[in-house]
């Protein structure tokens, strides 16, 4: 297995001059077209396909990596025609880790928080997306690879998926997120658990601590993520992307400002197109079109 490294927060001075080139950058390219070198997106039927194209070192994430990350769900998010999104990883591992090339020893503070901060931005957008994605977990989710799946809405594993954050057998702690979002879906218990030992978890147990969603054999994956994409696309866009801004804005709100956001957006939805569409064709025995508006 090639070594890479599971904790996500130690990095050089030079990884650090080139976050902020980047965050410098104008982009100037447009579409979801353009050349990868670590990633592939491919765009099929209204649904984004995310592929993480480094099987030689398991996928593990660099600088590249998350820029070119950042790039794809920026276009796609912008892209009326893109209604989902399904991502995964090339060969046996989902996200291993992080690049040991971009590790160092005598990290200093200042590097750690830009590190952290980057990666929570491009996690934040996976998040805060309006478009439903799935993580389609293929074989090792390790460190980043675990934080970037709980980013993500749904999360399906192969049999053969380990999920973990072993940040402290490493002297560190997760900071891509998985501090914060692992104990929102599993509760606090199981998550220190999982964050104080820093033990692996495979699929199984993953399924059963509602770390994922479902468990599929490894030869099934694509075409199950596939087949779960198809049934939410089958309804409205617009309502499917409001269930999913209020169970993502919810989890930061009381509760009494929670259901009142509920009201207010279904008061909006009620006015869509789409709502009257569906009304209508449950009153008239057939299936809905709907019409993204």
């Amino acid at each position: 297995m090639p070594q890479t490294w599971h904790g996500a927060c130690i990095y050089s001075l030079q990884n650090l001059e080139y976050i902020r080139k980047q965050n410098d950058k104008k982009e100037s390219r447009g579409g979801l077209s353009m050349d990868y070198q670590d990633i592939i997106c491919e765009v099929r039927d209204g649904v984004a396909y995310l592929t993480i194209n480094r099987p030689e070192v398991l996928n593990a994430l660099r600088m590249q990596t998350k820029e070119e990350l950042e790039a794809a769900i920026d276009r796609i998010a912008a892209d009326d025609s893109v209604l989902g999104v399904i991502i995964t990883g090339v060969g046996r591992a989902f996200i291993a880790g992080n690049d040991i090339s971009e590790i160092r020893i005598d990290a200093k503070g200042e590097e750690t928080i830009a590190m952290s901060t980057q990666a929570h931005r491009l996690f934040d957008k996976f998040e805060a997306m309006d478009k439903p994605i799935i993580a389609a977990v293929n074989g090792y989710a390790l460190g980043g690879g675990t934080e970037l799946a709980l980013a993500c809405d749904i999360r399906i594993a192969s049999d053969k998926a380990v999920f973990g954050l072993p940040e402290v057998t490493l002297g560190v702690a997760p900071c891509y997120g998985g501090t914060q979002r692992l104990p929102r879906l599993v509760g606090s218990g199981i998550a220190k658990e999982m964050l104080f030992t820093g033990r692996k978890v495979k699929a199984v147990e993953a399924l059963s601590i509602g770390l994922v969603n479902k468990v599929v054999p490894g030869e099934e994956l694509a075409q199950q993520a596939d087949a779960m994409m198809r049934d939410i696309l089958k309804n409205a866009p617009i309502a499917v992307r409001t269930c999913k801004r209020l169970v993502t804005q919810g989890q930061a709100m009381a509760l009494a400002d929670g259901l009142k956001l509920e009201a207010e957006l279904n008061g909006m939805l009620a006015e869509t197109q789409d709502a009257k569409e569906g009304v209508k064709a449950f009153f008239e025995k057939r299936a809905p079109v709907f019409r993204n508006r």
